[in-house]
């Protein structure tokens, strides 16, 4: 079985594009219940976090990538009065977002297929911009966080979520537990097969990429790609990182 996730983690970062979406098709039917449920009911206060970061400038525009079942974008329009575009590479969460932008009767939302390395809009097109869960499924992180930063205006805010792992030793070796065990069980029991191999994948997943690219170095790629005024902030015992920052002005 360990072999077998440390082929799935190989895969995810050699072609980290087919990777997600062959992960992520099955899953758009209950994807937004099974989320909140798997992270024991964080997910919800960690994109609170990260929308609060891009709804306190009152941007006019924002871009959501990995918007996923637009989640996000909803959460967005909720808060602010901007126009919002949700890209995302799997045409089947798309789908799934669609029905709820227009169960939610919201007209500021649109979505389109799209990716992060290599995305469809002309410089500074954005006053804001937030990603969740992505740097895991890109092949170079640093040059998808400039692609990011380039269709930002100077000056405008970006925030993004991403699992991240708890410091050692109190409470790594409970989040191992969690996700090599409980993760996987509960999946398979909310919502089958296909969310068992999600919870089997999350944790050697979470783990690979934060030995390549440790928090410290994440800020750097931030900076290094055209933002300043960087921030992290750790959430839920660490099981959460919420970032944060500006689009270099000039």
């Amino acid at each position: 079985m360990g072999r077998r996730w440390d082929a799935a983690v190989r895969r995810s970062r050699e072609e980290p594009n087919a990777f997600a979406r062959d992960l992520f098709d099955g899953l758009p039917a209950r994807y937004d219940v099974l989320e909140e449920l798997l992270s024991l009911g964080q997910n919800r206060r960690w994109r609170t976090a990260m929308v609060d970061a891009v709804a306190e400038d009152r941007p006019g525009s924002v871009l959501d990538v990995a918007t996923g079942t637009a989640g996000v974008a909803l959460m967005l329009a909720r808060r602010t009065d901007a126009r919002i575009t949700g890209v995302d590479l799997t045409e089947q969460m798309l789908r799934r977002g669609r029905d709820r932008v227009g169960q939610a009767g919201e007209r500021r939302v649109s979505l389109a297929v799209g990716r992060a390395e290599q995305l469809p809009f002309a410089d500074s097109t954005f006053d804001a911009l937030t990603f969740t869960y992505l740097l895991r499924y890109v092949a170079d992180p640093a040059a998808t966080l400039r692609e990011l930063a380039r269709v930002v205006r100077p000056g405008g805010t970006v925030a993004s979520l991403e699992f991240a792992v708890p410091r050692a030793p109190v409470w790594l070796p409970a989040w191992r537990l969690y996700t090599r065990v409980v993760l996987p069980s509960a999946g398979l029991v909310a919502g089958g097969r296909e969310w068992a191999e999600v919870g089997r994948f999350l944790g050697p997943s979470i783990e690979a990429h934060y030995r390549r690219y440790p928090v410290e170095r994440h800020v750097e790629m931030w900076r290094e790609a055209g933002f300043e005024d960087v921030l992290t902030r750790r959430m839920s015992l660490g099981g959460g990182l919420v970032m944060c920052g500006r689009r270099t002005r000039g």
